[in-house]
Protein backbone atom coordinates (compact mmCIF):
# COMPACT_ATOMS: atom_id res chain seq x y z
CA UNK A 1 0.00 0.00 0.00
CA UNK A 2 1.26 3.45 -0.73
CA UNK A 3 3.43 4.95 2.15
CA UNK A 4 1.28 8.72 1.03
CA UNK A 5 3.00 11.76 1.56
CA UNK A 6 6.52 12.33 3.83
CA UNK A 7 6.05 15.41 5.68
CA UNK A 8 9.09 17.38 6.25
CA UNK A 9 9.11 20.14 8.94
CA UNK A 10 11.29 22.71 8.20
CA UNK A 11 13.70 24.09 10.96
CA UNK A 12 12.42 27.78 12.26
CA UNK A 13 15.74 29.93 11.34
CA UNK A 14 17.39 31.12 13.90
CA UNK A 15 17.93 34.42 12.66
CA UNK A 16 16.88 37.48 13.24
CA UNK A 17 15.75 40.56 11.86
CA UNK A 18 15.71 44.55 13.41
CA UNK A 19 12.82 46.47 12.09
CA UNK A 20 13.33 50.24 11.58
CA UNK A 21 11.64 52.42 14.07
CA UNK A 22 10.22 54.50 11.80
CA UNK A 23 8.31 51.68 9.60
CA UNK A 24 5.60 49.34 10.85
CA UNK A 25 5.83 45.01 10.39
CA UNK A 26 4.53 43.94 7.79
CA UNK A 27 1.98 41.30 8.29
CA UNK A 28 3.60 38.23 7.09
CA UNK A 29 1.24 36.37 4.31
CA UNK A 30 0.32 32.62 4.50
CA UNK A 31 1.26 30.59 1.64
CA UNK A 32 -1.30 28.12 0.75
CA UNK A 33 -1.01 24.44 1.48
CA UNK A 34 1.02 23.12 -0.95
CA UNK A 35 -0.92 20.12 -3.57
CA UNK A 36 -0.42 16.66 -3.37
CA UNK A 37 2.56 16.14 -5.07
CA UNK A 38 2.71 12.39 -7.58
CA UNK A 39 6.12 12.50 -7.64
CA UNK A 40 5.85 12.02 -3.89
CA UNK A 41 3.75 9.14 -3.56
CA UNK A 42 4.69 5.73 -3.13
CA UNK A 43 3.37 2.16 -4.02
CA UNK A 44 4.04 -1.21 -2.88
CA UNK A 45 4.66 -3.87 -5.97
CA UNK A 46 5.79 -7.22 -6.15
CA UNK A 47 6.21 -9.51 -9.10
CA UNK A 48 3.10 -11.05 -9.79
CA UNK A 49 4.86 -14.71 -9.90
CA UNK A 50 6.55 -14.35 -6.37
CA UNK A 51 8.86 -11.72 -4.76
CA UNK A 52 9.66 -9.46 -1.70
CA UNK A 53 7.42 -6.46 -1.89
CA UNK A 54 9.35 -2.98 -3.20
CA UNK A 55 8.48 0.46 -3.64
CA UNK A 56 8.10 2.75 -6.27
CA UNK A 57 7.74 6.39 -6.77
CA UNK A 58 8.93 9.33 -8.80
CA UNK A 59 7.16 8.23 -11.81
CA UNK A 60 4.58 10.26 -14.12
CA UNK A 61 4.12 7.61 -17.49
CA UNK A 62 3.58 3.66 -17.36
CA UNK A 63 6.78 3.60 -19.44
CA UNK A 64 8.36 5.08 -16.19
CA UNK A 65 6.48 2.73 -13.47
CA UNK A 66 7.87 0.04 -15.69
CA UNK A 67 11.16 1.25 -15.27
CA UNK A 68 10.99 2.25 -11.43
CA UNK A 69 9.67 -1.51 -10.64
CA UNK A 70 12.70 -2.87 -12.76
CA UNK A 71 14.68 -0.91 -11.16
CA UNK A 72 13.22 -2.06 -7.92
CA UNK A 73 13.61 -6.08 -9.05
CA UNK A 74 16.60 -5.32 -11.01
CA UNK A 75 15.72 -6.81 -13.97
CA UNK A 76 15.15 -5.35 -17.54
CA UNK A 77 12.20 -3.03 -18.03
CA UNK A 78 11.45 -5.13 -21.05
CA UNK A 79 10.61 -8.44 -19.34
CA UNK A 80 7.67 -6.44 -17.56
CA UNK A 81 4.52 -7.70 -19.98
CA UNK A 82 1.52 -5.89 -17.58
CA UNK A 83 0.91 -4.66 -14.25
CA UNK A 84 -2.81 -5.66 -12.44
CA UNK A 85 -4.02 -4.02 -9.50
CA UNK A 86 -4.67 -5.74 -6.26
CA UNK A 87 -4.38 -9.15 -7.61
CA UNK A 88 -1.36 -11.09 -8.64
CA UNK A 89 -3.84 -13.51 -10.88
CA UNK A 90 -3.84 -12.69 -14.87
CA UNK A 91 -6.88 -10.71 -14.10
CA UNK A 92 -7.72 -8.48 -17.32
CA UNK A 93 -10.25 -6.84 -15.19
CA UNK A 94 -7.50 -5.50 -13.00
CA UNK A 95 -5.41 -3.78 -15.71
CA UNK A 96 -3.23 -0.96 -14.87
CA UNK A 97 -4.04 1.45 -17.14
CA UNK A 98 -4.18 5.65 -16.92
CA UNK A 99 -5.16 5.35 -13.51
CA UNK A 100 -4.16 3.86 -10.28
CA UNK A 101 -6.10 4.29 -6.70
CA UNK A 102 -3.78 5.25 -3.91
CA UNK A 103 -4.17 2.51 -1.83
CA UNK A 104 -3.63 -0.04 -4.95
CA UNK A 105 -1.28 -2.77 -4.72
CA UNK A 106 0.84 -3.47 -8.14
CA UNK A 107 1.74 -6.29 -9.54
CA UNK A 108 4.20 -6.66 -12.69
CA UNK A 109 3.71 -9.94 -14.87
CA UNK A 110 6.89 -10.64 -16.46
CA UNK A 111 7.99 -12.62 -19.82
CA UNK A 112 7.92 -16.39 -19.25
CA UNK A 113 7.54 -19.81 -21.66
CA UNK A 114 7.89 -18.66 -25.17
CA UNK A 115 5.13 -20.42 -27.89
CA UNK A 116 4.87 -21.07 -31.26
CA UNK A 117 1.51 -21.60 -33.45
CA UNK A 118 0.81 -22.03 -36.99
CA UNK A 119 -3.04 -21.27 -37.67
CA UNK A 120 -5.32 -21.40 -40.85
CA UNK A 121 -7.05 -18.84 -41.20
CA UNK A 122 -10.99 -20.09 -41.98
CA UNK A 123 -12.59 -16.82 -40.83
CA UNK A 124 -12.33 -13.28 -41.13
CA UNK A 125 -12.19 -12.09 -37.31
CA UNK A 126 -9.80 -14.17 -35.63
CA UNK A 127 -11.77 -13.39 -32.44
CA UNK A 128 -9.08 -11.53 -30.38
CA UNK A 129 -9.33 -8.44 -28.55
CA UNK A 130 -5.40 -6.44 -28.46
CA UNK A 131 -4.57 -4.24 -25.90
CA UNK A 132 -0.67 -3.05 -24.63
CA UNK A 133 1.10 -1.69 -21.46
CA UNK A 134 1.81 1.27 -23.25
CA UNK A 135 5.46 0.82 -23.53
CA UNK A 136 5.18 -1.67 -26.60
CA UNK A 137 4.42 -4.78 -25.55
CA UNK A 138 0.89 -5.85 -27.71
CA UNK A 139 -0.76 -8.79 -25.72
CA UNK A 140 -4.09 -11.10 -25.52
CA UNK A 141 -7.01 -9.47 -23.63
CA UNK A 142 -10.02 -11.12 -24.45
CA UNK A 143 -11.21 -14.48 -26.63
CA UNK A 144 -14.15 -14.69 -28.03
CA UNK A 145 -16.05 -17.89 -27.28
CA UNK A 146 -16.30 -19.66 -30.49
CA UNK A 147 -14.11 -18.31 -32.39
CA UNK A 148 -10.98 -19.42 -34.50
CA UNK A 149 -8.82 -18.43 -31.47
CA UNK A 150 -11.02 -19.92 -28.73
CA UNK A 151 -10.36 -23.23 -30.76
CA UNK A 152 -6.40 -22.87 -30.66
CA UNK A 153 -5.93 -24.12 -27.48
CA UNK A 154 -2.16 -22.92 -26.90
CA UNK A 155 -3.36 -19.25 -27.61
CA UNK A 156 -4.52 -17.40 -23.96
CA UNK A 157 -5.36 -14.18 -22.17
CA UNK A 158 -2.42 -12.43 -21.19
CA UNK A 159 0.07 -14.14 -24.41
CA UNK A 160 2.16 -11.29 -25.72
CA UNK A 161 2.43 -11.27 -29.39
CA UNK A 162 6.22 -11.38 -30.62
CA UNK A 163 6.22 -12.08 -33.81
CA UNK A 164 3.52 -12.04 -37.17
CA UNK A 165 4.53 -14.22 -39.91
CA UNK A 166 8.39 -14.14 -38.70
CA UNK A 167 7.82 -9.75 -38.42
CA UNK A 168 8.88 -8.72 -35.10
CA UNK A 169 6.42 -6.75 -33.71
CA UNK A 170 7.31 -5.82 -30.18
CA UNK A 171 7.01 -1.92 -30.00
CA UNK A 172 4.16 -2.10 -31.71
CA UNK A 173 1.42 -0.74 -30.63
CA UNK A 174 -2.44 -2.35 -29.99
CA UNK A 175 -4.15 -0.80 -33.33
CA UNK A 176 -1.20 -1.61 -35.36
CA UNK A 177 -1.06 -5.54 -34.28
CA UNK A 178 -5.11 -5.98 -34.36
CA UNK A 179 -4.85 -4.02 -38.10
CA UNK A 180 -2.00 -7.09 -38.88
CA UNK A 181 -3.85 -10.05 -37.41
CA UNK A 182 -7.10 -8.60 -39.68
CA UNK A 183 -4.94 -7.90 -42.62
CA UNK A 184 -3.47 -11.77 -42.65
CA UNK A 185 -5.31 -13.47 -46.33
CA UNK A 186 -8.25 -15.76 -45.38
CA UNK A 187 -7.74 -19.43 -47.02
CA UNK A 188 -3.78 -18.99 -45.44
CA UNK A 189 -1.84 -20.30 -42.74
CA UNK A 190 0.09 -17.82 -40.25
CA UNK A 191 2.28 -18.55 -37.67
CA UNK A 192 2.49 -16.61 -34.21
CA UNK A 193 5.48 -16.15 -32.09
CA UNK A 194 4.07 -15.68 -28.24
CA UNK A 195 5.02 -15.25 -25.08
CA UNK A 196 2.93 -16.08 -22.19
CA UNK A 197 3.15 -14.47 -18.73
CA UNK A 198 5.36 -16.07 -15.89
CA UNK A 199 3.47 -18.12 -13.41
CA UNK A 200 3.50 -19.36 -9.65
CA UNK A 201 1.74 -19.04 -6.50
CA UNK A 202 -1.18 -21.16 -7.82
CA UNK A 203 -2.08 -22.46 -11.66
CA UNK A 204 -3.88 -19.53 -13.21
CA UNK A 205 -6.54 -20.85 -15.40
CA UNK A 206 -5.28 -21.62 -19.15
CA UNK A 207 -8.45 -20.95 -21.07
CA UNK A 208 -9.36 -17.85 -19.68
CA UNK A 209 -11.34 -15.55 -22.15
CA UNK A 210 -11.55 -12.44 -20.25
CA UNK A 211 -13.34 -11.24 -17.63
CA UNK A 212 -16.76 -8.52 -18.52
CA UNK A 213 -15.57 -5.11 -18.54
CA UNK A 214 -18.67 -4.04 -16.50
CA UNK A 215 -17.48 -5.76 -13.38
CA UNK A 216 -14.14 -4.19 -13.31
CA UNK A 217 -13.35 -0.94 -11.88
CA UNK A 218 -11.46 1.62 -13.67
CA UNK A 219 -10.16 2.58 -9.90
CA UNK A 220 -10.45 2.25 -6.21
CA UNK A 221 -10.91 4.51 -3.19
CA UNK A 222 -11.46 8.71 -3.63
CA UNK A 223 -8.38 9.48 -5.71
CA UNK A 224 -6.50 8.50 -8.03
CA UNK A 225 -3.06 8.60 -9.79
CA UNK A 226 -3.55 9.66 -13.52
CA UNK A 227 -0.66 8.83 -15.93
CA UNK A 228 -0.27 10.05 -18.76
CA UNK A 229 1.72 9.68 -21.82
CA UNK A 230 2.84 13.20 -22.03
CA UNK A 231 3.37 15.38 -19.24
CA UNK A 232 3.50 14.87 -15.42
CA UNK A 233 1.15 12.62 -13.62
CA UNK A 234 -1.33 14.35 -11.09
CA UNK A 235 -3.62 13.08 -9.03
CA UNK A 236 -7.30 13.51 -9.53
CA UNK A 237 -10.58 12.80 -8.05
CA UNK A 238 -11.81 9.16 -9.56
CA UNK A 239 -14.02 9.23 -12.24
CA UNK A 240 -17.80 9.81 -11.24
CA UNK A 241 -20.08 6.80 -11.89
CA UNK A 242 -21.31 8.87 -15.68
CA UNK A 243 -18.08 8.97 -16.42
CA UNK A 244 -17.36 5.50 -15.81
CA UNK A 245 -19.99 4.94 -17.54
CA UNK A 246 -19.21 6.43 -20.83
CA UNK A 247 -15.31 5.17 -21.01
CA UNK A 248 -16.36 1.66 -20.39
CA UNK A 249 -18.92 2.51 -23.38
CA UNK A 250 -16.53 3.93 -25.69
CA UNK A 251 -13.54 1.28 -24.11
CA UNK A 252 -16.37 -1.28 -25.83
CA UNK A 253 -16.75 0.86 -28.82
CA UNK A 254 -12.71 0.43 -29.41
CA UNK A 255 -13.02 -3.19 -29.20
CA UNK A 256 -15.98 -3.54 -31.66
CA UNK A 257 -14.54 -1.40 -34.56
CA UNK A 258 -11.11 -1.71 -33.86
CA UNK A 259 -10.03 -4.91 -31.80
CA UNK A 260 -8.58 -2.87 -29.25
CA UNK A 261 -9.10 -2.36 -25.32
CA UNK A 262 -7.34 1.10 -24.13
CA UNK A 263 -9.15 2.57 -20.85
CA UNK A 264 -6.51 5.57 -21.40
CA UNK A 265 -7.61 6.32 -24.51
CA UNK A 266 -11.03 5.96 -23.50
CA UNK A 267 -10.87 8.41 -20.78
CA UNK A 268 -8.80 10.68 -23.20
CA UNK A 269 -11.41 10.64 -26.01
CA UNK A 270 -14.18 11.24 -23.11
CA UNK A 271 -12.38 14.66 -21.33
CA UNK A 272 -12.45 15.77 -25.04
CA UNK A 273 -15.96 15.12 -25.46
CA UNK A 274 -16.51 17.51 -22.49
CA UNK A 275 -14.60 19.85 -23.92
CA UNK A 276 -15.86 19.89 -27.30
CA UNK A 277 -19.45 21.23 -27.97
CA UNK A 278 -19.39 21.42 -31.73
CA UNK A 279 -19.70 17.89 -33.62
CA UNK A 280 -17.96 14.69 -33.87
CA UNK A 281 -15.32 15.91 -36.14
CA UNK A 282 -14.33 18.96 -34.40
CA UNK A 283 -14.23 15.82 -30.87
CA UNK A 284 -12.14 13.71 -33.34
CA UNK A 285 -9.81 16.45 -34.22
CA UNK A 286 -8.84 16.49 -30.26
CA UNK A 287 -8.26 13.00 -30.03
CA UNK A 288 -6.65 11.91 -33.39
CA UNK A 289 -3.33 14.17 -32.67
CA UNK A 290 -1.76 12.19 -30.64
CA UNK A 291 -2.35 8.95 -32.69
CA UNK A 292 -2.50 10.43 -36.68
CA UNK A 293 -1.71 7.20 -38.26
CA UNK A 294 -4.99 6.09 -37.04
CA UNK A 295 -7.73 5.58 -39.84
CA UNK A 296 -10.66 5.55 -37.57
CA UNK A 297 -14.20 4.76 -39.15
CA UNK A 298 -16.92 7.50 -39.67
CA UNK A 299 -19.17 5.47 -37.82
CA UNK A 300 -16.86 5.05 -34.66
CA UNK A 301 -16.41 8.56 -34.19
CA UNK A 302 -20.20 9.13 -34.10
CA UNK A 303 -21.42 6.15 -31.98
CA UNK A 304 -18.45 7.82 -29.47
CA UNK A 305 -19.82 11.27 -30.21
CA UNK A 306 -23.27 9.60 -29.21
CA UNK A 307 -22.19 7.66 -26.01
CA UNK A 308 -20.23 10.71 -24.88
CA UNK A 309 -23.52 12.95 -25.30
CA UNK A 310 -25.50 10.47 -23.68
CA UNK A 311 -23.16 10.36 -20.56
CA UNK A 312 -23.68 14.32 -20.20
CA UNK A 313 -27.14 13.86 -20.48
CA UNK A 314 -27.52 11.30 -17.88
CA UNK A 315 -24.78 13.71 -15.73
CA UNK A 316 -27.55 16.59 -16.19
CA UNK A 317 -30.41 14.51 -15.38
CA UNK A 318 -28.67 12.95 -12.07
CA UNK A 319 -28.37 16.89 -10.98
CA UNK A 320 -31.71 18.26 -11.91
CA UNK A 321 -32.72 15.12 -9.61
CA UNK A 322 -30.52 16.40 -6.46
CA UNK A 323 -31.44 20.09 -7.48
CA UNK A 324 -35.39 18.87 -6.96
CA UNK A 325 -34.75 16.66 -4.23
CA UNK A 326 -33.91 19.88 -2.51
CA UNK A 327 -37.48 21.22 -2.81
Amino acid sequence: MPLGLRSKKKDKSKETFKLVESEAAAPVPVAPAPAASASRLQFHTQLAHGSPTGRVEGFGSARELYAKIAEAFRIDPAEIMFCTLNTHKADMDKLLGAQIGLEDFIFAHVKGQRKEVEILKTDDVLGLTITDNGTGCAFIKRIKEGSLMDQTKTICVGDHIETINGKNVSGCRHYEVAKMLKDLEKGQVFKLELIEPRRAFEKLEPRSKGGTLPAAKISRGRETLRLRTKGPATVEEMPTEVEEKAIKKVDELLETYMGIRDIELAATMVEAGKRTKKNPDDLQWHWMKPLEDVAFPDEFVFDVWGAIGDAKQDDWNEKLCSLSSLF
